[in-house]
């Protein structure tokens, strides 16, 4: 099966994440997920692809169950594109998501100093990573991206929803 990304992942694979998608549905009406930002010396913004959804993104994921949400964003941040943060990120804001019928909370940060990390990025779920001026950012960048940038920059005041 090839994604509309042109990966080709195997139809397991694709069945999985859509049974996992209808069990989080009824079983688990609150999630917490995290988001983090990382900026480059030349100020651009790291954006990830997923094989299993549209857009760009910043990296993140589900907060596991016994895991802080800052512990969670470092995790994600290395899992998804390779770089560990040297220090704790800093809490930007928490937010309400309402799509694909839950209820999340992401908790979205911000990282400092930073190294890459070594390893191998998750190859089935990351499509492509970047780093993009943040007025040039990628066809295709999320709403919810767009937003957390302008109200970093000043341009737009903070949103409880994400």
């Amino acid at each position: 099966m090839t994604t509309r990304f042109g990966r080709i992942v195997s139809p397991a694979l694709h069945a999985y994440h859509r049974a996992a998608k209808l069990a989080r549905i009824g079983r688990w009406p609150l999630t917490i997920g995290v988001r983090i930002i990382v900026r480059d010396a030349d100020a651009r913004v790291l954006l990830v692809r997923h094989t299993y959804a549209p857009g760009w993104h910043f990296p993140g994921g589900a907060v596991d169950k016994r895991e802080a949400a800052a512990d969670a964003a470092v995790r994600e941040l290395r899992e998804e594109a390779l770089i560990e943060a040297i220090a704790p990120p800093r809490l930007v804001g928490v937010y309400l998501s309402l799509t694909q019928n839950k209820s999340d909370h992401i908790l979205f940060f911000e990282a400092g100093e930073w190294r890459p990390a070594a390893g191998k990025a998750r190859p089935l779920e990351i499509a492509e990573t970047g780093f993009f001026p943040a007025d040039a950012l990628p066809e295709g960048t999320t709403g919810a991206t767009r937003r957390r940038l302008a109200e970093l920059s000043g341009e737009a005041a903070q949103s409880a929803a994400w």
